[in-house]
């Protein structure tokens, strides 16, 4: 149970997570935040406004996946690091999963990073693509992995520090 362990379910995550052919078609959106507290930073900072939290502030975010062009803003301004950009078209075998993250150091693009699942969980290592950073005021970082297509609606994360340099992946 989500309160008690703090790991969605598989039906939880169904309830947030794209169609088929919206993932298809490009980067998107996912927000993975289930508790219904006052917070609506997310709402602000998409430029297509594809973040709506209604009818009041304390319901959860709700992506509109057509407005939604990934761009990726959102994902420094969520104070619980629950939203993530998914890009299943990034290449052949690979996804482009972009995370929030708020460790030092700070990933360099090139690197390898270790990868984790929702529960902490290794998954494997995958390369540094892009890392942006939240600005002076914001000190979280939106970190960018190239990882199998097959693992990205699993990877949520990266272990901080011990990046590596080279090409490995898995």
């Amino acid at each position: 149970m989500l309160i008690e362990t703090g790991i969605p379910t598989a039906e939880d995550l169904q309830s947030v997570t794209p169609p088929a052919g919206r993932l298809a078609r490009g980067a998107v959106a996912i927000a993975e935040c289930f508790q219904k507290i006052p917070c609506n930073p997310c709402t602000r900072a998409c430029p297509r406004h594809a973040i709506r939290i209604e009818p009041d502030i304390n319901e959860t975010p709700q992506i509109d996946y057509e407005a939604c062009t990934g761009c990726g803003a959102c994902i420094a301004r969520c104070p619980g690091l629950a939203i993530f950009v998914v890009d299943m078209t990034y290449s052949d075998s690979e996804a482009l999963v972009m995370l929030a993250f708020e460790f030092l150091p700070v990933p360099e693009a090139g690197q390898l990073a270790c990868g984790l699942d929702r529960e902490g969980k290794e998954l494997g290592w995958f390369p540094v693509v892009r890392v942006v950073s939240g600005g002076k005021e914001n000190k979280t970082y939106t970190v960018s992995l190239a990882v199998p297509r097959e693992l990205a609606m699993e990877v949520r994360n990266i272990r901080a520090g011990g990046y590596q340099n080279g090409k490995q992946n898995g």
